[in-house]
């Protein structure tokens, strides 16, 4: 009897774990802008595009002719003025949130 009497409980119990185990899982779909080919020559809609604070992976999606220095990758020191290079700051989930073109 004890067993019948937990039973309406158990499947509530399920139910409500049913429904929160996709909440947990949310992925993040943002839109990004079109892909944008060649090096950086638009430095304000850069600067907005970084304001989202994209992951690396979106970054490479956007602008796929930049190279993407990330914090502890290693890469040579020379001098580029072609905005073809950029070296990202990360927050705390990976997202970059600035950095400079070198």
């Amino acid at each position: 009897m004890k067993l019948n009497a937990r039973f309406p409980m158990l499947v509530l119990v399920w139910l409500l774990f049913a429904l929160a185990v996709p909440a947990c899982s949310m992925t993040e779909v943002r839109e990004l802008p079109e892909p944008r080919s060649g090096v950086v020559t638009d430095l304000a809609a850069f600067e907005e595009f970084i304001a989202l604070a994209p992951t690396p992976e979106e970054f490479r999606q956007v602008y796929p002719d930049v190279v993407l220095i990330l914090p502890g990758d290693i890469a040579t020191r020379e001098f580029r003025t072609d905005n073809s290079r950029f070296f990202a700051d990360l927050d705390a989930q990976e997202r970059i949130i600035g950095g400079s073109f070198q």
